[in-house]
């Protein structure tokens, strides 16, 4: 995942702000992270390059 994509990356269950956790990253690519939403305190999962915005329900 491209860090720019967080200007325009929202939560997908209350539509906050989302804050990136980064774990790797390989130049200007996000590998593994999480995006977390201090708002409704849910995280999304980035997995080899590639975030996870599901609702929780439907992971």
């Amino acid at each position: 995942m491209k860090k720019d994509l967080m200007n325009i990356l929202c939560c997908p269950v209350c539509k906050g702000d989302l804050e990136l956790q980064v774990t790797r990253e390989e130049g200007a690519e996000v590998i593994e992270g999480t995006l977390y939403c201090k708002q409704c305190n849910e995280s999304y999962p980035i997995q080899d390059g590639i975030p996870n915005l599901l609702p929780p329900e439907l992971r």
